[in-house]
């Protein structure tokens, strides 16, 4: 049993010069720094994420209470946008089961953070300009998922229809279950994370937007185009380090979203997820026009770094917590 940290002290040492220049980073923004909830009574419902819950039981539950240890902070400080805290970001530990591996530990330390007045292109100029202090990247590439699948695949993702899809996911070797796959963005999500993925960003940092609708739950439609959402990620050297969205606005729009999250759950077989009334109320009240991003501190650090694992650049990965 191995008692020492999976980081060495000096990595952990630079670790920490990194979060102090984030940090300044946002100061200089004015962005105000907050902490809301690790626990919360609910979750995402999103298909895709893996929840890791515990059970309080003291004053007022005796019978005790489910909690969920949050995924991302993200309904939190919309709250708090709602409330009226403009700029905010927040460093926190963030937790996702079934995810271990070179990129992946469940316990990791997500950066996020929302900026009011701003739409999905002006927060990739941001991100960018994070990357630059902290990485001294070159000024990313943008370009649009359609436009990806069209270059690299020669695949209009939004106009394919799902047999057009499987026809081209059956050229690489994805495994017996893409012949009877009924999801379109399942195959959608293959072809991007295992043909695409690996060509892009290499020599500098790429940002993809204009995401399908049905990928993109928390975010606004595109105006001129309601196939897609104002959804964005980015990409650098095999990594996938960012995602961000022009935060939907709509409370009544965002709980059927979370409606057919569920519908989905049900329909793959996993258990239906509690719906987070509170932020829908918070909606109701009022966000302001707003974009968000998160971005894995972990994998940042990896790259600043040269480090090829995840256990590398943090203290105690799984294996030894």
């Amino acid at each position: 049993m191995q008692w020492q940290p999976s980081a060495s002290i000096a990595t952990l040492k630079n670790r920490a010069k990194i979060i102090a220049k984030i940090r300044k980073f946002f100061e200089k923004r004015q962005v105000m720094e907050v902490e809301t909830p690790t626990l919360s009574q609910a979750t995402v419902t999103d298909v895709h994420l893996h929840t890791f819950d515990t059970t309080f039981v003291g004053p007022g539950f005796a019978d005790g209470k489910q909690l969920y240890m949050q995924t991302s902070p993200e309904f939190h400080m919309k709250r708090l946008l709602c409330a009226g805290s403009g700029a905010i970001y927040q460093m926190s530990k963030a937790f996702r089961n079934e995810e271990s591996g070179r990129h992946h530990n469940p316990e990791f330390t997500m950066l996020e953070w929302y900026q009011p007045d701003y739409d999905h292109m002006a927060l990739i100029d941001e991100v960018d300009e994070l990357l630059q202090v902290v990485l001294s990247t070159p000024q990313c590439e943008i370009i649009t998922y359609q436009h990806l699948f069209i270059q690299h695949l020669e695949l209009d993702p939004l106009s394919a229809d799902i047999e057009a899809i499987r026809k081209v996911a059956l050229s690489y070797d994805f495994g017996d279950f893409v012949a009877t796959e009924s999801n379109k963005d399942t195959l959608l999500q293959c072809l991007f994370c295992f043909v695409i993925e690996p060509q892009i960003g290499l020599v500098k940092p790429i940002a993809v937007y204009n995401f399908p609708a049905s990928q993109a739950a928390l975010a606004q439609l595109e105006h001129a185009d309601k196939r897609v959402a104002r959804r964005f990620e980015f990409y650098y050297q095999g990594i996938e380090l960012a995602n961000g969205f022009h935060e939907l606005q709509d409370a009544n729009e965002q709980l059927e979203r979370f409606k057919q999250d569920n519908k989905e759950r049900l329909k793959e077989g996993l258990t239906e997820q509690p719906i987070d009334y509170r932020l829908i109320e918070a909606l109701a009240h009022g966000l302001p026009n707003c974009a968000g991003v998160a971005l894995g501190i972990d994998r940042l650090i990896m790259l600043a770094l040269q480090q090829k694992h995840i256990r590398d650049v943090i203290s105690f990965d799984v294996s030894r917590s």
